[in-house]
C-alpha cells in the first residue's frame, strides 16, 4: 500500500490535516508547538482507494536532544513514505526551521509537495506561490480548519493507486523482530529447512529485511526478516540507523510480528519496547522465546518463563507465548498455528446483534460507575473496521468513559470472542454527534 508522511516544523497544522484525512480524531491537536512526538499511523481511504498515513513531530530549528529524537522519528516516516507532505504555515514567512527541513527532504529523493496550510480564502491563496522558493516542484494549498483543499490534494495522492492493487496479494506476511543476535536469522532458516538468510554469531549481522516465500500446509506465506532493533540511545550511526528504519517498514508491511526473545539472557526492558511498536501498528502478535536448547531443565524452566513473561507482558495478556530453539528444531511445529490465529483474529469481523448482546450482558452485570450525577449510558455497537478490530460504542457521553470500565468491556470482548494475538480498539462517539 501507498505510503504518505506529513513532516513540518510545531504548529503549522500537521494532526489537523492528518485527522481530516483519515477522518477522525486521532492525533493529538492543541495549541502548544511540539505535542505530537513519535509517528502516528493511519489509513485514507478516497474513492475506492487507499493509502497510508503518518504524521509525525514538529521539527525545530535547534538543536536539543528532543528535537534529536523527532528527527529520527522524521526520517523514519520519509524512509517509509512514497510521498512527503511538507506542511508549511500560510500565515507565516518561511523560517529557519523550514529551510532545515527543506534541506533534510532534498537528499531524500522522494516525491515532496509543499503542502500550505491555513488557505482559507483568494487572498490568501494566492500567497501559496511564495513557497515555490522553497524548490519542490508541486505546491498545494489547504485549510484543516474550514476543510478546504483536500479533495484535490486526494485527487493527486491517489491518482496512481489502482484499485485492484488492493486485493491482488493476500498472502500472510509475518516477521520476526527483536534485539540483536536472538535467533531470528536462524529461526527462518529452521523453518525453511534451507539456509536462505545469513546466520552469524556476531550481534548485527542482518542489516536489510529480507523477504522469502514459502509453503506450509499446502498454504503460502511470506516471512521477513529484519535487523536486531537497538535501543535509541545506540542507533547514532547511519548504518544502524538504516536498520531500524528497515525494521519498521518491515512491521508496517507485515500482518503478524512475532517478537524474538533470547532464552539464554532472559527479558529486558527493550524488548516490551519492540512489543510497543507492534502493539501501535495494529499488527498480529506473537512472542517466542528462542534458543530454547540452551535452558538446562525444559519442563521447570518453562513454567518459571510463563510466569515471568505474564508478570512482563501483563498490559498484553492476551499475546501467547510459544518456546523453540531453531538449533534443534524442537518445538517449532508450535510457531506457525500461532501466526496463523493472530492473522485471523486481526482480520476478524464479528456481526453487530453478537456484539451488543455481549455488551448489554455485560453492562447489565456491572454499571458504569456515576460522575457528577451522570451515568454512561451505551445504546449501540458495531465493529468499523479490522486489522485489528475496531469497536465503535455510541454513547450519551464519551466523557463519562472511565478507563477501568474501557477495560472491563474489552475483558468482556475477549471473553466472548476468540481475540488471542490481536489489539483491538474501542472507540466511543456521542450518539449526537451521528
Amino acid at each position: 500500500m501507498k505510503s504518505v508522511c506529513l513532516i513540518g516544523k510545531p504548529n503549522v497544522g500537521k494532526s489537523s490535516i492528518f485527522n481530516r484525512l483519515i477522518k477522525e480524531k486521532k492525533a493529538i491537536i492543541s495549541d502548544t508547538p511540539g505535542v505530537t512526538r513519535d509517528r502516528i499511523y493511519g489509513i485514507v481511504s478516497y474513492n475506492g482507494k487507499k493509502f497510508n498515513l503518518i504524521d509525525t513531530g514538529g521539527i525545530h530549528g535547534n538543536h536539543d536532544n528532543f528535537d534529536e529524537d523527532i528527527i529520527m522519528q522524521a526520517e523514519i516516516a520519509i524512509f517509509e513514505a512514497d510521498t512527503i507532505l511538507f506542511v508549511v504555515d500560510g500565515l507565516e514567512d518561511l523560517t529557519e526551521a523550514d529551510k532545515k527541513i527543506r534541506n533534510m527532504l532534498k537528499k531524500s529523493n522522494k516525491e515532496v509537495i509543499v503542502l500550505v496550510n491555513k488557505i482559507d480564502n483568494d487572498k490568501r491563496s494566492n500567497n501559496i506561490y511564495n513557497y515555490y522558493e522553497l524548490g519542490f516542484s508541486k505546491v498545494m494549498g489547504v485549510s484543516a480548519e474550514h476543510n478546504l483543499g483536500f479533495n484535490e490534494l486526494l485527487d493527486y495522492l491517489t491518482s496512481d493507486i489502482n484499485e485492484e492493487d488492493e486485493t491482488n496479494e493476500n498472502i500472510l506476511k509475518f516477521c520476526f523482530v527483536g534485539r540483536p543476535n536472538v535467533g531470528k536469522s536462524s529461526l527462518i532458516n529452521a523453518l525453511l529447512n534451507e539456509s536462505r538468510v545469513i546466520v552469524s554469531d556476531v550481534a548485527g549481522t542482518t542489516r536489510d529485511a529480507v523477504d522469502t516465500r514459502f509453503t506450509y500446509n499446502k498454504e503460502d506465506y511470506i516471512v521477513i526478516d529484519t535487523a536486531g532493533m537497538r535501543k535509541k540511545g545506540r542507533i547514532y550511526e547511519n548504518l544502524e540507523k538504516y536498520s531500524l528504519m528497515r525494521s519498521m517498514k518491515a512491521i508496517d508491511r507485515s500482518d503478524v510480528c512475532v517478537l524474538v526473545i533470547d532464552a539464554s539472557t532472559g527479558i529486558i526492558e527493550h524488548d516490551k519496547h519492540i512489543l510497543s511498536y507492534c502493539i501501535e501498528a495494529g499488527k498480529g502478535i506473537v512472542i517466542c522465546v528462542n534458543k530454547w536448547d540452551t535452558v538446562k531443565d525444559p519442563n521447570e524452566d518453562i513454567k518459571r518463563w510463563k510466569k515471568e513473561l505474564e508478570v512482563y507482558f501483563n498490559f498484553v495478556p492476551y499475546i501467547n507465548f510459544v518456546f523453540t530453539s531453531a538449533k534443534t528444531k524442537k518445538r517449532l511445529n508450535t510457531l506457525m498455528p500461532e501466526v496463523i490465529k493472530a492473522y485471523e483474529n486481526n482480520r476478524k469481523e464479528i456481526k453487530t446483534s453478537l456484539l451488543n448482546d455481549v455488551i448489554m450482558e455485560a453492562v447489565s452485570l456491572h454499571e458504569p460507575p456515576s460522575y457528577k450525577g451522570k451515568r454512561l449510558k451505551i445504546y449501540f455497537t458495531h465493529q468499523t473496521d479490522s486489522r485489528p478490530p475496531k469497536i465503535t460504542f455510541n454513547v450519551n457521553n464519551k466523557n463519562l468513559v472511565h478507563f477501568s470500565y474501557e477495560r472491563y468491556l474489552e475483558n468482556k470482548l475477549r471473553e466472548a470472542f476468540d481475540l488471542v494475538g490481536t489489539p483491538i480498539i474501542l472507540q466511543f462517539k456521542n450518539k449526537s454527534d451521528d
